[in-house]
């Protein structure tokens, strides 16, 4: 397993030998942070969010079962799959780690293999419910993240922008005349063509922190952070040219054409109270450009 691809561990201990012995064990193939008490522990898991964390039960101070508490508590850190190492014996200390959200125990004294399966056996339930995740949340057809991926990237941008008080833009697109397109040229052909509006949208929004969707159907939406109203008409127009310039291939070897009109939508800090509103006024952007008669770029009267 390369450097680069390593899991983390996160072994909780308050007896560094427990450490050094666990660390031995899993260091071959897994990245590995160390705490010795609860405290200690909670800051660990939200700086370095492993992927699996291995918690001793009896620790002075804050034990074991407050610490997995605090753990599915935080928005971070709930999911983390938790393993207990313990000493302890008896039915009920087991049911209560796993009521409280435990997803396994490994008992002292340490088995290599034991320690080595338990751990594999968690990231790799990790990894499907991660695989699930990331198709739940991207569209099938372009690869682009879909609606409901949007609605909670957007929550995420939102709450930023009000803290720190910086503008946030959105741009809703609409492909023009996608019905004429698709009884011209067949279902196929549209799916073609939504594919390739897709990747103009994605070539077109640079920075890390812009992020584009499928809206649903022949509509696209995309979230500029940090990117007041200039900012945001600028690179709608740069969408809708490359688009325009698009020449998307057919079955017959021609070129056809598509354009796109964009609505955009920008909230200053103190502006729209709701997201809703702040999409809302977008989609009245967009339904101007279409009026107006399409493939343009038009904004929100102030």
């Amino acid at each position: 397993m390369s450097e680069e691809k390593k899991r983390s561990i996160l072994v909780v201990d308050d007896e560094s030998s427990n450490i050094m012995t666990l660390s031995h064990i899993l260091s071959p193939d897994y990245t590995v942070y160390a705490a010795k008490n609860g405290q200690s522990a909670l800051k660990a898991a939200e700086k370095h969010l492993p992927d699996v964390i291995l918690l001793d039960v009896i620790m002075p101070e804050m034990d074991g079962y407050a610490v997995i508490t605090a753990l599915k508590a935080s928005e971070n850190t709930k999911n983390i799959p938790v393993i207990f190492i313990t000493g302890l014996s008896g039915d009920d200390n087991e049911e209560k780690g796993l009521s409280l959200g435990a997803a396994d125990y490994i008992c002292k004294p340490f088995s290599t293999a034991i320690v080595k399966i338990r751990v594999m056996n968690q990231i790799k339930a990790l990894e499907q419910l991660r695989i699930i995740e990331r198709l739940s949340m991207t569209d099938q057809l372009t690869d682009l993240p879909n609606r409901r991926c949007f609605e909670t990237r957007l929550q995420t941008e939102w709450r930023r922008a009000l803290r720190e008080r910086t503008p946030i833009s959105i741009l809703v697109i609409d492909v023009d005349h996608f019905k004429i397109y698709n009884d011209t040229y067949g279902h196929q052909q549209g799916d073609v063509a939504l594919k390739a509006v897709a990747g103009a949208i994605e070539q077109t929004l640079k920075r890390s922190g812009d992020f584009s969707a499928r809206w649903g159907g022949e509509e696209f939406i995309a979230l500029l952070s940090n990117t007041d109203l200039h900012g945001a008409l600028d690179i709608a127009e740069q969408i809708r040219v490359s688009v325009e310039t698009l020449e998307v291939p057919c079955e017959d070897r021609k070129a056809s054409k598509l354009t796109v009109s964009i609505g955009t939508n920008t909230r200053e800090y103190g502006g729209e109270s709701t997201t809703d509103e702040f999409i809302s006024r977008a989609d009245m952007a967009l339904y101007e450009a279409k009026k107006k008669g399409r493939n343009m770029v038009c904004r929100v009267d102030l």
